[in-house]
């Protein structure tokens, strides 16, 4: 009853009251970010959510658009603006997700949506990841983020699937609010964004 039901209630209502308490920060970020990114301070991405359904989910923008003489994006790390490093470190580029789940797109807690792409890549268990709602944390988030491997990213998640519940859910939160204040796992040693899925080997 709870992951079918009850789940999305309580999704609803935290994003709504979350929008709502959170609307002077939402404007702020928005505000900097329209500034540092040269009036471009939202980044939207089509990614599969709930049965592999394309969605387009919201973050706040934090690397910029500069490219080089050939007219290539810069590496990642070269465009991350000092104010969306500081957003990213603090997740507060999450923010505008939680108008994904006022829109049935996303749940509080769930799978990252990841790439369209990787979808023909994934194996049978791997592919149970869009049984349920993607997520704007999850159990792989608060068990290593950006600092793990793929394989156990994936492992992490189909757990998480078999085992949804409102206890798993309130745990999830706590060490979500835990991380964000101590900053760990953001990204991956030395690099902006976490490597490309490839496939399984």
């Amino acid at each position: 009853m709870y992951k079918f039901f009850f789940k999305r209630v309580i999704d609803f209502t935290v994003a709504l009251i979350g929008l709502i308490l959170l609307s002077p920060v939402f404007i702020i970020v928005t505000v900097l970010l329209y500034f540092a990114n040269r009036g471009k301070p939202f980044f939207v991405q089509a990614r599969p959510g709930l049965n592999e359904k394309i969605f387009n989910i919201i973050k706040f923008k934090t690397m910029n658009d500069r490219k080089d003489a050939q007219g290539n994006y810069l590496p990642d790390s070269e465009r991350l603006t000092p104010v969306g490093s500081f957003i990213r470190q603090t997740s507060l580029d999450e923010l505008p997700q939680l108008i994904n789940v006022l829109k049935g797109d996303m749940a509080l807690i769930g799978p990252r949506p990841l790439l369209p792409e990787y979808l023909p890549l994934y194996n049978e268990s791997q592919r149970k990841r869009h049984n349920i709602r993607p997520g704007i944390t999850g159990w792989a988030q608060v068990n290593g983020r950006n600092a793990i491997s793929w394989t156990m990213k994936f492992e992490l998640d189909i757990w998480y699937i078999d085992n949804v519940s409102f206890a798993t859910d309130c745990k999830v939160m706590f060490l979500t609010l835990k991380k964000v204040i101590k900053k760990e796992g953001i990204n991956q040693a030395q690099q902006a964004t976490v490597e490309a899925f490839k496939g399984n080997n």
